[in-house]
């Protein structure tokens, strides 16, 4: 079993956060994402979505999609719960962290490839006026978490969990995509000071 990955990107952050929570150590292949590599045969037989990260299981099974890799160890390692206990759990669970996810995080992507110059090969053709619109609707999905976490210890309740982990990642992204963090937003910086100070969030 391994993780094929790109430490630099975002998405697989998400996943070895998720793994640091649960304790589990799973080998890591660097992956470089240039656009031959991107392109070749080989990684489109790991992943015809080309994109990372890749859990490559022992009988040479692979396994994309963020979500669903964490899935995959949540129900192999159950505790700590990152997705939840009780039916009502993980809905709120998944909930927030699909608000997170397609929200907030996809707007700072698309923010973050059509702006950034090194996506250009990437991202055919970049939209500079989608990049841009996009700056402003993840400062509009920062707001919905700002007033969530003004009376929530964490996204979803008192428990540290999977969209936790998913907002984390976003927020942090928005630096390299040029968003600024609204200072006002007291909520989201009590909470960043939070979970960013967790020993999983440097993995």
């Amino acid at each position: 079993m391994k993780i094929v990955q790109t430490a630099a990107a975002p998405n697989p952050r998400r996943v070895r956060i998720f793994l640091a929570e649960k304790n589990i150590s799973v080998p890591l292949e660097e992956f470089a994402l240039k656009i031959d590599n991107i392109k070749s045969a080989e990684f489109a037989g790991l992943n015809p979505m080309r994109q990372v990260p890749v859990l490559v299981l022992a009988d040479g099974e692979c396994i994309s999609e963020t979500i669903a890799i964490c899935r995959y160890f949540e129900e192999l390692h159950p505790e700590p719960v990152l997705f939840g206990k009780s039916p009502l759990q993980k809905a709120r669970i998944e909930m927030w962290n699909r608000r997170v996810e397609l929200g907030l995080f996809f707007a700072v992507a698309q923010a973050f490839r059509h702006l950034h110059p090194g996506m250009k090969e990437r991202e055919v053709p970049q939209v500079r006026e989608w990049g841009e619109a996009n700056k402003q609707k993840a400062l509009e999905r920062l707001a919905i978490l700002e007033e969530r976490l003004l009376t929530s210890a964490f996204i979803v309740g008192d428990s540290f969990s999977v969209a936790d982990i998913t907002a984390l990642v976003a927020v942090d992204f928005m630096v390299q995509a040029r968003i600024e963090r609204p200072a006002t937003f007291k909520g989201v910086a009590r909470w960043y000071d939070v979970v960013s100070a967790r020993p999983s969030a440097t993995a």
